[in-house]
């Protein structure tokens, strides 16, 4: 095959390629070159070229001489003026221009218009020229920007949305703000034993029961259905306050309890101590109510207590208890003893075991108690006339008078009344004869700044 050298006018790089070829494909920049005719050593076109009009028929080996026609063996050739016309191409004599099925390029310009991207240009050093080249540089930092845009769109979005949650939730806290005082379960639990019968019956208890109900009613505006009583007087053999309806009576008081409710377990009657059987007792005894049949049944000891009404405590929710009996200090078996003196100052002592847990899920229990667990308590005549508990009594008369009191006021009041009591009746003696209302709870806190609230 017979070639020639040939050097594209875009990148200037040489290259071979057919000798009768008319136009070059660079395989540098991918550009297309029209040739001009190719010449011969001697002077002559290559045998395949037309030398008298220098027409070059590059689809097929056939060249046009001169003043004749060449009919390529198709039928209905035209010879007239030296135009071949043939059944898949023309050419035109006159401008020497190559009209093929290829497109169409003007040489007059030397321009190519193909469907290709413009080829890149070299310098005379051999050097890219990038101008005409995508700036990638640019574009890399276009999308980085359009990127970093979007982001802050969204992040925009999501602040408009946490803003929106953020004022739904001060709407519903302002709602449960406004919840009136009545939707706040209130339940209590007032249960006095007198032992008829029995030689140590007492006379108070139902008394003391009696007067809690009216205070709990009309000054602490506890709705009548939620207030539960044993009392030997009650008719119902469900309200008779025997141990299998104690226990039944404390599992209602706290069913269904939730934040906000208000519970009171108010018990006036006999207390006693019997020997602690699984060590979580500092003193080595735990604290006991007596049920009617407590004599056949059995007592209910501080730890059964303790598991049924305070450890279901939930969060949010508060028990008070007002125990008026003997021996009554831990009766509620709860963690923390609040010692306080005459003058007000205060000492939480800690009556946990390593072992044992008294606390409550979440909420608060507190107890006040007729006496410490070495002391005794009775009834007594000084206050009304009628006998009552002392502690009973000491204590709705303090609320009374002032129902925005704070748990060490409220203490403090009850001790001056029923020392003030003993000295009327002539109560002296040992520290068992004595009684000294006292404070428990479930968790420290300040006496003197936190207020009692039913």
């Amino acid at each position: 095959m017979v070639t020639r050298q040939e050097k594209c006018k875009w990148c200037n790089a040489n290259m071979f390629i057919p000798f009768n070829a008319t136009t070059l494909t660079c395989q540098q920049c991918r550009s297309v070159t029209v040739l001009p005719p190719a010449i011969s050593s001697n002077g002559t076109s290559h045998p395949s070229a037309n030398t008298a009009n220098s027409n070059i028929n590059a689809a097929r080996p056939y060249a046009n001489t001169a003043e004749s026609n060449i009919n390529s063996g198709r039928p209905s050739a035209n010879t007239t003026d030296s135009n071949i016309n043939a059944s898949h191409s023309s050419f035109n004599r006159a401008g020497s221009n190559i009209n093929a099925s290829r497109p169409s390029f003007n040489r007059a310009d030397s321009n190519i218009n193909a469907s290709r991207p413009p080829a890149i240009n070299t310098n005379s050093n051999g050097n890219s020229n990038t101008n005409a080249a995508p700036n990638i540089r640019t574009n890399v930092i276009n999308a980085i920007s359009a990127h970093r845009n979007s982001l802050w769109k969204s992040v925009a979005k999501v602040q408009q949305t946490v803003n929106k949650v953020q004022q739904v939730q001060s709407f519903l806290r302002a709602q449960a703000a406004l919840v009136p005082p009545a939707q706040i379960r209130r339940r209590a639990v007032l249960c006095g034993v007198t032992y008829k019968g029995n030689p140590k019956a007492l006379k108070g208890s139902i008394n003391d029961v009696l007067s809690m109900k009216r205070f709990l009613i009309e000054k602490m505006e506890f709705p009548h259905s939620s207030i539960f009583v044993l009392t030997e007087d009650e008719k119902d053999p469900s309200r008779i306050p025997t141990k299998a309806n104690i226990r039944a009576a404390l599992r209602w008081l706290v069913q269904g309890c939730q934040a906000g409710d208000s519970l009171v377990f108010h018990y006036s009657g006999h207390g006693s101590r019997v020997r602690d059987q699984d060590g979580d007792e500092l003193d080595g005894h735990d604290s006991a109510l007596c049920p009617v049949d407590y004599e056949v049944e059995g007592r209910i000891i501080d730890d059964e207590i303790n598991e049924t009404i305070v450890r279901p405590l939930p969060r949010g929710a508060t028990l008070l208890a007002i125990v008026d009996t003997c021996f009554s200090g831990t009766f509620l078996d709860l963690p923390y003893m609040c010692r306080v003196k005459g003058d007000g100052y205060y000492l939480w002592q800690d009556h946990r075991i390593s072992h044992a847990y008294k606390g409550t899920n979440g909420g608060l229990a507190i107890s006040l108690s007729a006496c410490d667990d070495h002391q005794t308590s009775g009834d007594t005549t000084v206050f009304t006339g009628t006998s009552t508990g002392a502690l009973t009594y000491s204590f709705i008369q303090t609320l009374e008078k002032d129902p925005k009191l704070t748990y060490g006021r409220v203490l403090i009041a009850m001790r001056d009344k029923v020392q003030g009591a003993q000295k009327t009746i002539g109560q002296k003696g040992s520290d068992t004869q004595m009684q000294d209302p006292q404070l428990s709870a479930s968790e420290q806190f300040d006496i003197h700044a936190k207020l009692l609230v039913l």
